[in-house]
């Protein structure tokens, strides 16, 4: 399956496994639609999710900060980037992550309910 269909398709059948679980199946397409888009933002931020629900955090957090550089204002990818510090015990990267976020919208809700949980 990661060989067939163009590539959003396949993008789109990567986050359906991601969100029922099936990790190994989501990879393996990411990486193909990687492989013939390497600077794919969505696709470097899925591969990010995936590896980070494996708990692979180097993995994770180097698809995920890809994810932020290709695509700088996104608040959505370097929510999930913090989270991701913060999930993996790196609370002052994660609180720089969220207060970036502000920088870039300062209604983010979800940036201030982060912070505050991070007591920052």
């Amino acid at each position: 399956m990661a060989d067939g269909g163009n590539v959003v398709e396949r993008f789109q059948q990567a986050v359906q496994h991601r969100l029922s679980g099936d990790y190994d199946q989501a990879e393996a397409i990411l990486k193909s639609v990687l492989t013939e888009q390497p600077n794919d933002a969505a696709a470097h931020h899925e591969l990010g999710l995936v590896y980070s629900y494996r708990a692979l955090m180097d993995e994770s957090l180097q698809h995920l900060y890809r994810a932020c550089q290709l695509q700088p204002s996104s608040t959505k990818f370097m929510t999930d980037l913090g989270k991701t510090f913060a999930m993996f015990g790196e609370d002052d990267k994660a609180k720089m992550a969220f207060q970036h976020v502000l920088r870039l919208d300062p209604t983010d809700e979800e940036a201030k309910k982060q912070l505050s949980y991070l007591g920052g």
